[in-house]
């Protein structure tokens, strides 16, 4: 019998939601998401009991989200790295839905001006300042 609140859902590959970001700087992947928590995994250490802010991509945006660590364990274990699995209870409900992201996709970015070069100055236009840093 299953007894979670909300289904979940492993995000794509490419998805925003695929990665979230910890307040401190921290980035982690999404293993599976729904609008009550999230399965995490990467190299932070988190301890089960404590709190969290993290930086999720929705359809409205970045949400900074505050986060209960559930429960975390040691996932991957080699002689450079130690890595970890954590599941986060959010406090207020997050909309993880796969449709609707406010980006652009990536073939609409590609087509778009990358931007423009900075403005030329003309000798003459330019302001006039006296021995002090001050316009006349």
């Amino acid at each position: 019998m299953d007894r979670r609140r909300t289904p979940r859902r492993a995000p794509l590959t490419g998805e925003p939601l695929s990665r979230v970001r910890l307040r401190t700087g921290r980035d982690l992947s999404v293993v599976d998401a729904s609008n009550t928590g999230l399965l995490v995994e990467g190299a932070a250490r988190l301890l089960p009991g404590t709190h969290v802010d993290v930086h999720v991509v929705t359809r409205d945006g970045r949400v900074l989200v505050r986060s209960r660590v559930v429960r975390a364990y040691v996932s991957n274990l080699t002689a450079e790295l130690v890595g970890y699995r954590a599941a986060l209870a959010f406090d207020r409900p997050v909309d993880t839905s796969a449709v609707g992201y406010a980006v652009p996709p990536p073939s609409l970015a590609a087509t778009l001006p990358s931007g423009t070069s900075y403005p030329t100055i003309v000798p003459d236009a330019a302001p006039q300042y006296d021995s002090q840093g001050l316009r006349p």
